[in-house]
C-alpha cells in the first residue's frame, strides 16, 4: 500500500484536500474523526482529561463539550503541552493500527492520513509522500471564524501549531490554498498525478 502523509494547520484546507484525495480514489483516515472516537464518553482518554481540566469539559449528559477543553486547553503553552500529553498517545497509536488494518485488506491501494500535528508527532517515515496543505494566516483565520471559532480562539490555535515554514520543510510536496476551490482541484489533481504510483498510467 502506498502511504501518504497529509498535514496542515488548522483553516489550512487539509480536510477539503483529503476529499478531493478520496474522490480519486483513495483511502482516507482523519486524525480529527479518530480523535473524536477516542474521547466519547466513557472512555479512558476523556477520563484523563477531566482528571486534568476538571468537570467543566463535560456536558450534563457526561459527553466532552469541546468548546470548554479548548478553552481551558489552549490558555497556556502549559495547559496545552498536558492535553498533548494525554491524547496524543493514544491517538497516534490508533492511526497506526488502523493504517495496518486497512493495508492488509487493500494491499494494493493508496492510503492517506490526514493529521494536523504529522510533522510534530515524528512518525513521517511511515509515508511514502508527505503533502502539506498551507494557507496565508489571515485566510485561516478568516475560515475558522467563518466556520464559528471567534477570532482569539481561532489565533490561539494557529499559534499552537507548527508555522507553514516548519511545516512545508518537512514535506514532498505542498500545495498552497489560498484561491477557489477549482484551483484546489487543479492542484490536488495534479498532486495524484505525480505520484510515484501512477507512473506509466494514461493521463489524458
Amino acid at each position: 500500500m502506498y502511504r501518504i502523509g497529509l498535514a496542515g494547520g488548522m483553516g489550512s484546507g487539509k480536510s477539503e484536500v483529503a476529499a478531493l484525495l478520496e474522490e480519486h480514489g483513495a483511502l482516507v483516515v482523519e486524525a480529527d474523526a479518530v480523535a473524536r472516537d477516542m474521547v466519547a464518553a466513557g472512555t479512558d482518554v476523556l477520563g484523563e482529561l477531566v482528571g486534568a481540566f476538571g468537570d467543566g469539559i463535560l456536558r450534563d449528559d457526561g459527553s466532552l463539550d469541546r468548546r470548554a477543553l479548548a478553552e481551558a486547553a489552549f490558555a497556556s503553552e502549559r495547559t496545552v503541552a498536558v492535553l498533548n500529553a494525554i491524547t496524543h498517545p493514544p491517538l497516534v497509536g490508533e492511526l497506526v493500527r488502523r493504517a495496518e488494518e486497512l493495508e492488509r485488506e487493500n494491499p494494493d491501494g493508496l492510503l492517506v492520513i490526514a493529521a494536523a500535528l504529522l510533522v510534530q508527532w515524528d512518525v513521517l517515515d511511515l509515508f511514502d509522500t508527505v503533502l502539506v496543505v498551507e494557507a496565508p494566516v489571515e485566510t485561516r483565520v478568516e475560515r475558522l471564524v467563518a466556520g464559528g471559532f471567534s477570532e482569539a480562539d481561532a489565533r490561539g490555535r494557529i499559534a499552537s501549531q507548527l508555522s507553514d515554514e516548519e511545516m512545508s520543510s518537512a514535506a514532498d510536496e505542498v500545495i498552497t490554498n489560498d484561491g477557489s476551490l477549482e484551483e484546489l482541484r487543479a492542484a490536488v489533481d495534479a498532486f495524484w498525478r505525480s505520484l510515484p504510483i501512477h507512473e506509466g498510467e494514461d493521463q489524458e
